[in-house]
């Protein structure tokens, strides 16, 4: 039996990558990866070749045995353990934009999660942790593209009035904005955007999934749009006048 293209399947997501990224790494079209897989067509013999050689494995290994059947094997398995390899480092799932509708669905869902790559940052204590990518101007500064390392909140009692936060809504899916909670109902909070030009919002707090803590920002160099005193001035104030007034409103 030919094991080819169920072993391409299993390689992939051992190592956490989409087909997309595992076609580029071929030089082959991500469609071939996806008939490869689903044992629609035969690998070619030039991709096999890759394969082994990314994998240290021989031909016969790739096509006549099947990597993922051994018991304790199985590619979540390996995984996991591949993720044990940095002990000591708090481990964050990464959250691209191109993988932020599918996690609406699959937040909860550990075969989802074990499928996204993986980092760890050695300033950060043991904890729970997820970095996601935001898209937009409506944190600016913060630009778009930004990754935003949150740790995770498990009870919105704890939520901090003004801190930034990665909310995850029925209604919105991925958002980060500043929290501010309603002293008069628990049931909504208020989300604001550091550009005044977006007006302040609520959500349902029975519609809020999860809620992530802003820790650490990363981006790439030079993408912080510069601004001059004055300009940055009035944002300032316009945003401090925005939380002041909803100060008031909530109170």
């Amino acid at each position: 039996m030919n094991y080819a293209g169920k072993n391409f399947r299993y390689l992939r997501k051992l190592r956490g990558w989409t087909q997309e990224e595992f076609a580029n790494k071929l030089n082959i079209k991500r469609s071939l990866i996806g008939a490869y897989e689903e044992e629609r067509a035969e690998p070619r013999l030039e991709a096999m070749e890759t394969v082994c050689s990314i994998f240290k494995l021989s031909l016969d290994e790739l096509v006549l045995k099947d990597l993922g059947a051994a018991k304790g094997n199985s590619y979540i398995e390996q995984r996991r353990k591949l993720k044990m390899a940095t002990l000591g480092s708090a481990e964050i799932q990464f959250v691209p934009v191109k993988a932020a509708a599918g996690y609406l669905a699959g937040y909860a869902d550990n075969d989802f999660l074990d499928e996204l790559n993986t980092f760890t940052l050695p300033m950060l204590a043991p904890g729970q942790y997820r970095a996601f990518e935001i898209i937009g101007d409506s944190m600016l500064p913060t630009p778009s593209g930004s990754v935003i390392v949150g740790e995770k909140i498990e009870d919105l009692e704890d939520l901090k009035n003004s801190n930034t936060y990665v909310v995850l809504s029925k209604s919105d899916g991925i958002v980060y904005k500043r929290i501010m909670k309603n002293n008069r109902t628990k049931s909504k909070l208020t989300l604001i955007s550091d550009n005044p030009q977006y007006e302040p919002y609520n959500v349902n707090a029975e519609d809020v999934l999860e809620v992530w803590k802003a820790i650490y920002i990363l981006q790439k160099a030079n993408a912080i749009q510069r601004w001059d005193v004055n300009s940055l001035a009035g944002m300032v104030n316009n945003l401090q006048e925005q939380v002041s007034n909803l100060k008031k409103k909530l109170n």
